[in-house]
């Protein structure tokens, strides 16, 4: 009988991130952690004969957040162009998961049509060894190209 092995737990550090942003790819290497959450819309549904409510899918909604080294203007010039210009950016985000010591290969997913919701313009910390900044997004599609393996058990 096999087991999942240690060896095949995918490292959080052996990751890369890219985001295409009018054309130009940007490998985000300033980038601590990103995580993306499609989660469905439902809506409830009664009927005659039965106590329980019901669940429908009508849709679902696409979330993230990544926390960042303050260290790129990128997202604080995006934002500057929403604030002074009315016209808001949208980019895809891809994220590949591959660590060489597992067995179970790549994982690449796509993030479609990724909008931030807030972004820190300014930051001063004293307390901190390094700037960090929270960002949150949308996304309204996704790609998964590569997806991870099963394991080889030994």
């Amino acid at each position: 009988m096999g087991f999942f092995k240690a060896g095949d737990s995918i490292s959080g550090q052996e990751g890369r991130a890219y985001a295409t942003i009018n054309g130009r790819v940007e490998e985000m290497f300033y980038a601590k952690n990103i995580e993306a959450t499609a989660e469905k819309n439902k809506a409830e549904f009664k009927a005659l004969g039965k106590r329980g409510v019901q669940s429908k899918a009508i849709g679902w909604t696409g979330k993230g957040s990544m926390t960042i080294y303050y260290s790129t203007p990128v997202f604080r010039q995006m934002m500057l162009k929403y604030i002074k210009t009315g016209v808001d950016s949208y980019f895809d985000m891809q994220v590949v998961n591959e660590d060489p010591t597992s067995t179970i290969g790549r994982q690449t997913v796509i993030l479609k049509n990724v909008n931030l919701d807030s972004v820190i313009m300014a930051k001063i910390d004293v307390d901190s060894e390094f700037l960090e900044e929270e960002i949150g997004f949308t996304f309204d599609d996704v790609d998964m190209p590569d997806s991870f393996g099963n394991p080889i058990l030994r």
